[in-house]
């Protein structure tokens, strides 16, 4: 191996494990987007890859940890069609370095100053919380820490860390509803009385009964919900949003219903669901569109539609816009802007345990200005 190779990859060996300083980081950046410098550098630890893994089934898990944390760390300014997400899927270590060295070389190289305009701030990202409703118009504030026992008649309600629990005993009493409201800066899960779970994002709101009598099982949501739905053929699953049902004998989907979003979307992970009249396969997405009540069903990107309930931001061409109102949810901030926004598409996987700050320098590289005071962020 050459010296000069040898030097690039000890600082890409730097850079993976966050000890590059700014000069260092430019000095690989441009090394990289040299004309054909880097693909000496790309095939060299191809080989070495290959050679320190080629009797191994799987990356060792210190070098794994390195790549990950990188990647989802990431944000690349994409074009249309271009599906990022897909390289994540290579498990060769034969290819890991060109993973590494694909999304170092789709950012642009980086700045050496930092904008001072969000470089003090520290916005900690979302937590489990809660707020829940009962049936008398009471209110019991829930968050991570919160253990308690709730009983409402025949009903017991278990709160353990993050997660609601329902449990029913038969009864003749009349069906009364609750309603767990999740606010801006928060999400929560809870297991309902038939035992169908339902994991909330920020800002969303479930109101359900504390027992499940009659024909059906009906749920009303709004903001955003992921749900796996305990089968019962004999009393079916419908989930009310607005003027939509989405009709479900067990199945897990997502239901995404903002209010500032142009459409109301289902998405179906696996099993069936009905959307209105529209029947959705695994991997379908329904669209509606609340001012007119159409609903288009396309193919759905199901990684992205979940990335928040696994931990993650997740984008493919999205623009600036679409992304800062998934931010202002989850960290609990308002947004303006003093001119028209940079709407260039943009993709990429990024950890929502980040604070606010780490976000906002990825995004800058891209392009846009921010400025951050108080919990205000202004798109400069």
């Amino acid at each position: 191996m050459s010296s000069t190779t040898e030097h690039y990859e000890k600082l890409l060996t730097k850079y993976l494990d966050g000890q590059c300083n700014a000069a260092e980081t430019a000095e690989l950046y441009a090394w990289l987007q040299a004309s054909g410098s880097h693909r000496a550098l790309l095939k060299t630890m191809q080989k070495e890859f290959q050679n320190a893994f080629s009797s191994q089934q799987e990356i060792p898990a210190e070098i794994s940890d390195r790549i990950e944390t990188k990647l989802l760390q990431s944000i690349t300014e994409t074009k249309p069609h271009t599906k990022i997400r897909t390289l994540w899927y290579y498990a060769a270590a034969s290819i890991a370095a060109a993973v590494i060295l694909f999304f170092i070389l789709k950012q642009p190289a980086p700045q050496l100053t930092t904008a001072p305009a969000i470089a003090a701030a520290s916005i900690a990202p979302g937590t489990n919380k809660a707020v829940l409703t009962l049936a008398n118009g009471s209110t019991v504030i829930l968050d991570s820490a919160g253990n308690q026992v709730i009983s409402q008649g025949a009903t017991t309600v278990l709160q353990k860390n993050g997660q609601l629990q329902y449990a029913s005993k038969a009864s003749d009493d009349a069906v009364v509803y609750n309603t767990l409201s999740v606010p801006r800066g928060g999400q929560f899960n809870i297991i309902l009385p038939d035992g169908s779970h339902v994991w909330l994002n920020a800002a969303s709101s479930l109101r359900y009964p504390t027992a499940f009598k009659g024909k059906d099982r009906r749920v009303d949501i709004t903001g955003q919900g992921y749900f796996e739905v305990t089968p019962n053929a004999k009393q079916p699953f419908i989930v009310q949003v607005n003027d939509m049902e989405v009709q479900v004998l067990g199945t897990s989907f997502d239901v995404m219903a903002y209010s500032d979003e142009k459409s109301v979307n289902t998405t179906l992970i696996n099993g069936a669901v009905k959307v209105n009249d529209k029947r959705l396969l695994p991997g379908q997405q329904a669209l509606m569109d609340p001012s007119t009540g159409n609903i288009t069903i396309r193919e759905a990107d199901v990684d992205q539609v979940i990335a928040w309930k696994t931990g993650f931001f997740e984008f493919d061409n999205a623009r600036l816009s679409d992304i800062l109102r998934q931010l202002a949810r989850w960290y609990d901030i308002d947004i303006s802007y003093n001119k028209t926004a940079n709407e260039r598409l943009l993709g990429g996987r990024i950890s929502r345990s980040l604070p606010l700050s780490d976000i906002l320098h990825m995004l800058e590289a891209n392009g846009p200005v921010f400025e951050l005071v108080g919990r205000k962020l202004t798109v400069k």
